[in-house]
């Protein structure tokens, strides 16, 4: 599997899973489910989400490990999925709940790791 197609597929299976642990809040908000949704509904409606996220993640992983013919280490395949799902959560943070601030710790935070990042990839 080319390594950009696991990175698209990993991409694909953070935005559900995104949605998937936070898009009830943005419901609860916009006033689409209230306090009184029983907790069980949301849970359901998040697995359903997961659901989703996992056909996408599932085969992210397996064909992007290198002992399946992919390009990276489960380490590799960890710490990048890691750094896509906090630029995902961001981006969703940013666009959906506009009362949230992105900060200079924030930016500090993002350098960690993608200089994780790079000593995972490192020789």
């Amino acid at each position: 599997m080319s390594p950009w197609l696991t990175i698209l597929l990993l991409v694909i299976s953070n935005i559900f899973m995104t949605f998937a642990w936070y898009g009830h809040v943005k419901l609860q908000e916009a006033n689409i489910i209230s306090n009184s949704t029983p907790l069980y509904v949301v849970i359901l409606f998040s697995w359903l989400l997961a659901l989703a996220e996992y056909a996408f993640q599932v085969p992210a992983n397996r064909f992007g490990f290198i002992g399946n013919g992919g390009s990276f280490s489960l380490m590799q395949l960890k710490v990048i999925q890691e750094v896509i799902t906090l630029v995902v959560f961001t981006g969703f943070t940013m666009f959906f709940f506009k009362g949230e601030q992105f900060h200079w710790n924030h930016l500090a935070a993002f350098v960690c790791l993608v200089l994780a990042v790079y000593f995972c990839f490192m020789k």
